[in-house]
């Protein structure tokens, strides 16, 4: 490997150590690393590629970062880079699953989370204010948000929620006259990407219908997910709280809350969250079972996204300009939009209704909407206050 490679690796080793704040923030520091100081790409082509990484499922800051790989020095690269970006976070989010899952084993309750459970949901109520106040700019888009997530609150089976995002996308490519028109040269297609993609998914999903194997079926569970969620981490919540905790009951509401809060308190991909889950839900398989578990969810999770950006990458420079694609954006963030916002209610449910814990929601999206203490500083507080105050 080139001398130029393994500095690329050590500053996206850096970025995975110390981007907190989610894919606006990690787009900001990959800026000011990788194009302002390393000149590995221009920053024209850095957001060409965010912009294309929005307009894919999966995982934005992690597919951007990976094509930036790809760019450099090819896949190999590329898959070296999407590993050292991933692992940090994933490997602190596998052995959260496992610490919670000892502490329960010994008895121990989880009453030092009370604190950060609702701020859990005020981080997701932040979420989702701060990503409709950026997308969402028409009547139209309104309306699909608003609808989008009422369906999303009273009908909570997990393939509603793909089905609501394709939807809407449609309805909004409807109206791609409203584009402008770009001139368009022939695109020459590479289709091996496609179908590794493609026939994972079949593969993953007959497997998943004949087989009772959990980490069969997680593996399945988290790729179809991963296949289908436009938008970014936050939008993962509803959909994972649907699935693992209502419709398999895998995790109960508390340790899904709490797994939430501290994702937002590493830095790296929001995705990792997924590492958390997969862990807890194999706890009947013992230890061992549970890092299978964590390790089978964070490759399914990250592999539909990273196959269809390797595809897309190579003729992008065409597809961009076709209308219908900018125009199904409005829709995909606007239904994404209500998702979350239909998750800010489905995940304050489980907690009880008082005002303390309600005065923590508001007080968390009011920190976080009008003052710069970094979300991880509040999740450290919380903790810290719920080790010195557990309750019951």
């Amino acid at each position: 490997m080139r001398p130029r490679n393994y500095l690329f690796l050590k500053d996206v080793a850096a970025l995975s150590l110390t981007a907190f704040g989610g894919p606006q923030a990690h787009i900001a520091m990959m800026l000011r690393l990788l194009v302002e100081k390393r000149r590995y790409i221009t920053e024209k082509e850095l957001l060409e590629l965010n912009a294309l990484c929005q307009i894919l499922p999966g995982p934005s800051s992690t597919q951007t970062v990976t094509a930036i790989g790809f760019k450099v020095g090819g896949p190999n690269l590329a898959y070296l880079t999407l590993l050292v970006w991933i692992a940090p976070a994933a490997v602190i989010m596998i052995a959260a699953g496992l610490l919670i899952t000892f502490l329960q084993g010994k008895g121990a309750p989880l009453g030092f989370t009370r604190f950060i459970q609702p701020m859990a949901v005020g981080f997701v109520a932040f979420a989702a204010w701060r990503i409709s106040s950026k997308v969402v700019h028409t009547k139209g888009g309104i309306v699909i948000m608003v609808i989008s997530a009422i369906l999303s609150y009273f009908f909570r089976s997990p393939w509603v929620f793909p089905a609501l995002l394709l939807l809407g996308g449609s309805l909004t490519a409807l109206r791609f006259q409203a584009q402008p028109v770009l001139e368009k040269k022939p695109m020459r297609v590479e289709w091996a990407n496609f179908i590794l993609f493609l026939g994972v998914l079949i593969a993953a999903a007959l497997l998943g219908r004949f087989t009772q194997l959990r980490a069969v079926l997680l593996f399945e569970n988290f790729y179809r997910n991963g296949s289908l969620i436009f938008g970014g981490g936050q939008v993962l919540i509803p959909l994972m709280y649907t699935e693992f905790v209502e419709f398999k009951q895998y995790l109960n509401s508390k340790e899904f809350l709490s797994g939430f809060a501290l994702v937002q308190a590493l830095p790296g991909p929001v995705f990792s969250f997924c590492s958390y889950i997969g862990t807890l839900s194999m706890r009947p398989y013992g230890w061992g079972g549970q890092i299978i578990g964590g390790v089978v969810s964070t490759i399914a999770i990250f592999l539909p996204g990273t196959f269809l950006i390797f595809f897309v990458i190579r003729f992008w420079e065409e597809l961009r300009k076709y209308r219908v694609i900018q125009a199904s954006l409005e829709g995909i963030n606007a239904v994404g939009c209500g998702m979350v916002c239909a998750a800010a209610i489905m995940l304050y449910h489980p907690i009880e209704n008082t005002p303390y814990n309600f005065g923590l929601v508001v007080a968390t999206f009011a920190l976080l909407q009008w003052t710069k203490i970094p979300a991880p500083v509040l999740i450290l507080i919380g903790l810290v206050v719920g080790l010195m105050f557990p309750g019951n």
